[in-house]
């Protein structure tokens, strides 16, 4: 099978497309044709050698994708042979077909697309994970969600509108910010031209936020540390600008506020069921119309580079995806690299 390898921690260098030996079901797995991937922040900071932990080369990078199962083993009850999935794998999504343990797999509702299922996981259940089970966000609270644009953030702002939070949106352009007010933002801010900290005072009327979604990091945090009210929330999703900030624990202490870390990943491993359940809420609010999955771009698995280099460099507003095989009658419906309405 055609798959994208990493043989050197090199970025998109050390990234080849190559044959390799297809994918096998086992008794206790199901087997997944992929049709697409989701391309994520985490893939790039994988291939780089940066991220927390590195898989011993040479490995196949991805870690989202929708496809059909093609083999279900002997001791899997749960899932069918010709379902239509998407699945959280870690690594290995940048292939034709991957082999997953049940828990990792999801059934696809008939109305959503390969590509938008290929893109969905990561990011909602990532931001549905940090707002519900780590922030406890309630109705009537205000909600800041940092690089708001990016796939996290985009559903990090949706998944705040659907729990009944103001939500504040804080983006580099006003494209970007056109974006998030389409998406429910009740306010935004451009922090490439504005004073964050000034500005989320001023929106709130000094009151401050109670809870802050940070993918971003940099020097954007410690000011919004400083814009938390008392028993505000900090959400530590993702350091996109690159460094990890130091903050100083005292305006913690001083605010009675929580610094709360938010890793979906080891989430879902440790606890499947709460995350089957999480799964199975966000599909239910897609289903009734209160998601919208905005796909930014889609290239053909031979333009890897050129997608990741779309997420590293955060360019794209919303999901960059890969597409396996973009003759498929159900991907052909959009043409690759080319943005897809929100």
């Amino acid at each position: 099978m055609k798959a994208v390898l990493c043989r050197e921690l090199r970025g998109t260098q050390g990234l080849h497309l190559e044959e390799i030996a297809e994918a096998r079901g086992s008794s206790c797995r199901v087997l997944v044709r992929v049709q697409a991937a989701g391309v994520n922040f985490l893939d790039g900071l994988i291939i780089s050698g940066q991220y927390q932990s590195t898989p011993a080369l040479p490995f196949v990078p991805g870690c989202e994708v929708s496809g059909v199962i093609v083999d279900v083993g002997s001791e899997v009850k749960a899932l069918q042979l010709g379902m239509r999935v998407l699945a959280f794998t870690g690594l290995g999504a940048f292939a034709e077909s991957v082999s997953l343990d049940p828990w990792r797999v999801f059934p696809i509702p008939d109305a959503m697309d390969f590509s938008t299922a290929a893109g969905f996981l990561v990011t909602y259940g990532t931001s549905h994970h940090a707002l519900k089970d780590r922030a406890a966000l309630r109705a009537g609270e205000t909600l800041v969600v940092l690089g708001a644009a990016g796939g996290v953030g985009l559903a990090a702002l949706e998944i705040g509108k659907v729990m009944g939070a103001h939500v504040i949106a804080v983006a580099s352009s006003d494209e970007k910010l056109a974006l998030c007010r389409r998406h429910g933002a009740d306010a935004v801010i451009n922090y490439a031209t504005e004073d964050l900290r000034a500005r989320v005072k001023a929106l709130t009327q000094g009151k401050g936020v109670d809870v802050v979604f940070d993918p971003v990091g940099g020097q954007y945090s410690e000011p919004m540390v400083r814009s938390l009210r008392h028993n505000g929330r900090y959400l530590v999703v993702g350091f996109a600008a690159g460094s990890i900030p130091k903050i100083a624990l005292n305006l913690i202490l001083l605010k009675m506020a929580s610094l709360i870390g938010v890793y979906w990943g080891a989430f879902a491993e440790a606890e499947p069921q709460r995350a089957s359940d999480n799964i199975a809420e966000l599909m239910k609010w897609y289903g009734a119309g209160l998601l919208r999955p905005h796909v930014a771009v889609q290239y053909p698995i031979t333009a890897f580079r050129d997608a990741l280099e779309d997420v590293i460099q955060r360019r794209a507003m919303g999901k960059v995806i890969l597409v396996m095989d973009p003759s498929h009658s159900e991907l052909a419906a959009r043409s690759t690299h080319t943005a897809a309405p929100s």
